[in-house]
């Protein structure tokens, strides 16, 4: 079992990498416009670092604090989770396809999977338009942990697969690495906002990285092997 749960985290790591033109869809104006608000001169790129770094921070926390919910509530109903893990299974699986599918720009069903969070969501939005505009690394800190919660298709499938971890600390570390799969693009962003739009809307890259996300749900699925 530990094999498998260490073997998760870079599974978690490359499925945050590949579906990072999703990502940039979903943050990347938001990354983007810390760093266009940031007055120019000396020390900008130093400030425009914490920035980005405090802001995907924040979101990356959200995202290890969900999954770490959802498996505390797992651990309490041990027994009848353990009966529904071919389930959970099933739907951390397409789910992955689904993503996959919209990466490659194939079929947008993921669309309304996102949809599931929408009540939340509407909730915390009002939040962060009181965290606008980001002066300090404090704000884009606190914009980044309610900016984790907005309702995205990616984020569903991986706590679907950190779901299926057997501890809540590697239901955890699934979604911290999957966070920092992201990372990179969304730093990008950033520094090259539309040299990363380019990048993001490039037909062999979304078809790549939608290959790899149904690759990963095809082996998530719990089929006879």
């Amino acid at each position: 079992m530990a094999d498998a749960v260490m073997l998760s985290y870079p599974g978690a790591f490359l499925i945050g990498l590949m579906g990072s033109g999703h990502c940039l869809g979903m943050c990347g104006g938001i990354s983007a416009s810390l760093s266009m608000a940031l007055p120019t001169g000396s020390g900008f790129r130093f400030r425009q670092t914490l920035m980005l770094l405090a802001f995907n921070g924040g979101r990356i926390a959200s995202y290890v604090l969900i999954a770490t919910l959802i498996a505390l509530l797992s651990t309490r109903a041990a027994a009848q989770w353990a009966q529904l893990a071919p389930a959970m299974r099933s739907v951390a699986g397409i789910l992955l396809i689904l993503m996959g599918l919209s990466m490659a720009q194939w079929w947008q069903g993921i669309r309304y999977i996102e949809k599931v969070g929408s009540p939340v969501w509407k909730r915390l939005a009002p939040l962060t338009r009181k965290l606008l505009p980001v002066r300090h690394p404090g704000q884009a800190l606190a914009l980044g942990a309610v900016w984790g919660w907005l309702p995205c298709g990616l984020v569903y499938s991986t706590l679907g697969w950190a779901a299926l971890q057997p501890g809540v600390g590697s239901a955890a570390l699934t979604m911290l690495f999957f966070g920092l799969g992201t990372l990179p693009s969304m730093l990008t962003t950033g520094y090259a906002a539309r040299w990363i739009q380019q990048f993001r809307n490039n037909r062999h890259f979304r078809l790549i990285s939608g290959l790899a996300l149904i690759a990963f749900g095809i082996w998530t699925l719990p089929l006879p092997l």
